[in-house]
């Protein structure tokens, strides 16, 4: 089973979410602040963090620009975890490219089962698959993305999202079926959370940022030529 880090200053959210996640048979690790949360996360390399803001030492924004920039723990799945009503904090989450977030208080069902989303999308890539649009490459076996031949630094979720969009060139991906295939979210679920990752997605695209188009109140879709030439 996956191994799973658990950081927050609270002993008790800790052992509340150590014994849940013991319960599914995953390994658990913990961390109580922000830089005993990143040495913990270079040395093991767990699959996925739960990351909470709130943290002495270096908060939780700091911890997870820190391992986004490291090369070893990029990969690495993060859910943000934050006391609930906290927009401004929610939207830098996902601005920044977290794969899930959870508000406090939250039902440990719930959390658990965003997990299991959240390693369902990160572990399911087949081997050597390689997917590819005339200057859009991406290796599904090593997790990379590369344009015109330069390596882009994506996140696991811009990854997949990007994946589905290019296997599906030309054809207009409806909002609810990426938030089911990507985030596992229902159709009923009212959500910013495909829109701020598109936009983040368009940016690292640079100049080619044009190929993923808008269709309002209706989705995406990837262009296989340049709409702009």
């Amino acid at each position: 089973m996956a191994t799973i880090l658990i950081v927050d200053d609270e002993q008790d959210i800790r052992e509340l979410i150590a014994m849940n996640l013991q319960r599914e048979a995953y390994d658990v690790l913990e961390a109580a602040d922000g830089l005993e949360a990143v040495a913990i996360a270079k040395k093991e390399l767990p699959d996925l963090i739960l990351l909470d803001l709130m943290l002495p030492e270096k908060d939780g924004y700091g911890v997870f620009q820190d391992l986004k920039a490291n090369k070893k723990t990029q990969p690495i799945a993060i859910i943000m975890l934050t006391a609930r009503g906290k927009l401004d904090e929610r939207i830098m989450g996902l601005s920044l490219g977290a794969d899930d977030y959870v508000c406090k208080p939250f039902s440990p069902k719930e959390l658990m089962l965003r997990i299991k989303n959240v390693l369902s999308r990160v572990q399911t890539h087949p081997a050597g698959a390689i997917t590819q649009n005339g200057d859009f490459k991406l290796d599904k076996n090593e997790l990379k993305f590369y344009l015109c031949g330069e390596e882009i630094d994506l996140t696991i979720t811009e990854f997949k999202l990007l994946v589905v969009l290019i296997e599906s060139a030309d054809t207009v991906q409806e909002r609810g079926d990426l938030l089911r295939r990507i985030w596992g979210y229902n159709d009923m679920i009212q959500t910013r959370t495909l829109d701020t990752h598109i936009k983040r997605l368009r940016e690292k695209l640079g100049s080619h940022g044009n190929r993923i188009e808008t269709l309002r109140s209706v989705g995406y879709q990837f262009n296989s030529s340049d709409s702009s030439n």
